[in-house]
């Protein structure tokens, strides 16, 4: 018995290895590079929408005070006192506007960490889905009320017998 061992034949896939190499390699690189855009597009969207959320915070806590002082000066003045404030607020907040609505007491209990016992402000990003809620103490007795866009704001606290109200309305600038 006799072994004949056989070479393969390699010369019709020759330097095939080569071009398959290259092509799983530029293959590859692009799946990674394609996850890591879409994994940095994803991070900076998370990240626009919490800022975003931070800065309608801090306004609506600002404006929330600005409304408590007008309420004191009310208070603190003669019956039938009408006492106006005006508010200047950034008009955008993270390259976004942004809406302010007050809200009666009874709308604000749905709002997180809000008990429906104030009345509050709802801060809504006009170009992304954020929006906010900041309860304000107003005293017993007094509506707040109102819808503005961002930028100046006239706070009004106004009684002219059909019940005392604090108005929010665009300022005339």
């Amino acid at each position: 018995m006799s072994v004949v061992i056989r070479r393969p034949d390699h010369t019709s896939d020759r330097g095939m290895s080569i071009a398959l190499t290259h092509v799983l390699t530029i293959g590859i690189t692009t799946i990674l590079i394609a996850m890591l855009l879409m994994a940095g597009s994803t991070m900076l969207e998370s990240e626009t929408e919490r800022s975003t959320e931070a800065a309608l915070e801090t306004v609506g806590e600002r404006l929330a005070g600005d409304i408590d002082n007008v309420d004191r000066m009310a208070a603190g003045g003669t019956g039938g006192a009408n006492v106006s404030l005006t508010s200047d607020r950034p008009r955008t907040v993270a390259s976004t506007g942004y809406t302010i609505a007050a809200l009666p007491e009874d709308q604000c209990q749905e709002a997180p960490l809000l008990n429906g016992s104030n009345p509050c402000l709802e801060l809504d990003a006009t170009s992304t889905d954020v929006t906010v809620y900041v309860p304000v103490k107003v005293t017993d007795g007094v509506d707040l009320e109102g819808t503005v866009q961002s930028g100046e704001i006239e706070i009004a606290y106004v009684d002219d017998g059909s019940g005392p109200r604090i108005e929010l309305t665009e300022a005339d600038g």
